[in-house]
């Protein structure tokens, strides 16, 4: 299972990752040999228990080279929540494609780039944090993706800058993404008192198979805020597996939202460390799946300093025969007194053959707390349900508005209007098949 990727990271040592500096080849070597190590997840591992990645470890993925050169900009248009004029970076089976992309219109003192431009460039601007906010001891995906990481977006937001636009990054896969793999590594830095939004898309422009591996480090330095959006929207027959590792400065706040409808099987994990006191954690997101699909979500907040708090709200709709995975832990550290945290999750079952496994988490090893946790699963409120076809609405139609009613909620979360509107209108036509608000 693990002899290509070794055999891969071979030949790309000797065919160019020898011309890097120093501390990169360590931590290319580094991934490898965890990743060897380690070998694929098995539902024996109890963060894998309810997913099963024999279909990526079995499958044989040859590394991406390059955009194909076949996307044009309307191609793009479906996904850009109808801002042309917000700043862009767009990667293409992998790559940075610069004539997609239009950093140029970026904010004062907000600086973004390719990683591979910054590997063969500047890498003094990425040494301080890449590959030291997120670690591959015990992650076979993060191990990966450290040995081959080779393209990806490089943020990083100035002391004091609030930007009024957000960042959007988008990575898309056309049909040349076929039986491919792309090790996407982004880096985010938001600096001391500033205040900004970037948005993560993953979508595809067919139905290829192909395998999306992407791990995305976040510094959110004191009194920062960062906003961070991660929509996956990939081909129905490709794989994902994404993590967000964050670290949090004293009075920080992280703001994240995923909204998961792609894949045949897709595997999000977000973790954030409230390393100073006084930082806030808002995780929430939406994902929906229905005939065969597999969707995973892991969260992990930990309190590692007094005075902070953290809120996730997190719903799923699953339908046909798909597989809902949700875990959340929130770990409260001795020392973090007075932490006030809160996690939900919900979860409505369409069908019979539905399902979804869902495991809320509390460990605390502090006195002086207050923290919450609960999860829900059930079906369509049958008196709701009478209540709308009583009133002449088909019970097709009462049940297709009322799944809405249920996602609607936590998408009134989205602070910034053109997302939220676009996801809900996104939603309403997955389950309605019209784009009107009701």
């Amino acid at each position: 299972m693990t002899a290509p990727y070794l055999a891969d990271f071979t030949t790309l040592s000797n065919n160019g990752a020898r011309a890097e500096p120093d501390w990169l080849r360590t931590t290319r070597r580094q991934g490898i040999e965890r990743f060897a190590a380690l070998g694929f997840p098995t539902p024996r591992n109890e963060d894998w228990h309810f997913t099963s990645v024999s279909s990526i470890a079995e499958a044989t993925f040859t590394p991406l080279r390059g955009a194909s050169g076949q996307v044009a900009k309307s191609a793009l248009e479906p996904f850009q929540f109808g801002q042309s004029d917000w700043p862009v970076l767009v990667f293409v089976n992998g790559k940075y494609d610069a004539s997609l992309s239009t950093p140029a219109s970026l904010a004062t003192g907000i600086r973004a780039i390719d990683l591979s431009t910054a590997m063969r460039d500047e890498p003094s601007l990425i040494e301080p944090w890449l590959g030291k906010l997120s670690t591959s001891e015990d992650r076979t995906f993060s191990a990966l993706n450290a040995a081959f990481m080779s393209d990806g977006a490089v943020i990083h937001i100035a002391p004091y800058i609030e930007s009024p636009i957000p960042l959007h990054v988008i990575f898309v896969s056309d049909a040349n993404a076929a039986k491919g793999v792309a090790h996407l590594r982004n880096l985010i830095v938001a600096g001391h008192h500033s205040k900004a939004t970037v948005i993560e898309s993953y979508v595809s422009l067919g139905d290829s198979g192909y395998f999306t591996n992407a791990v995305t480090e976040v510094q959110v330095e004191q009194g920062a805020t960062l906003t961070h959006y991660k929509i996956q929207r990939e081909s129905q027959r490709a794989f994902h597996v994404h993590t967000i590792d964050a670290q949090q400065s004293r009075d920080s706040h992280y703001v994240s939202f995923s909204f998961a409808t792609g894949a045949a099987l897709s595997r999000t994990n977000i973790y954030t460390n409230l390393a100073g006191e006084g930082c806030g954690a808002t995780l929430n997101g939406l994902y929906m799946a229905d005939d065969e699909q597999h969707v995973d979500h892991q969260t992990n907040i930990v309190h590692s300093q007094p005075n902070c708090f953290s809120r996730e709200i997190y719903k799923g709709i699953l339908s046909g025969s798909a597989h809902g995975v949700f875990n959340g832990k929130v770990y409260v550290h001795p020392i973090a007194q007075k932490t006030d945290g809160k996690q939900t999750n919900n979860n409505l079952l369409l069908s019979e053959r539905a399902r979804i496994d869902t495991k809320p988490q509390l460990e605390i090893f502090a006195d002086d707390v207050r923290c919450t946790h609960g999860a829900t699963v059930g079906r369509l409120d049958e008196m709701a349900l009478f209540y709308m076809r009583s009133r002449g609405v088909s019970t097709d139609a009462a049940t297709k508005l009322l799944t809405y009613a249920f996602a609607a909620d936590v998408l009134e979360t989205i602070e910034v209007e053109a997302v939220r509107s676009e996801l809900e209108r996104a939603t309403l036509e997955r389950f309605t098949g019209s784009s009107a608000t009701p």
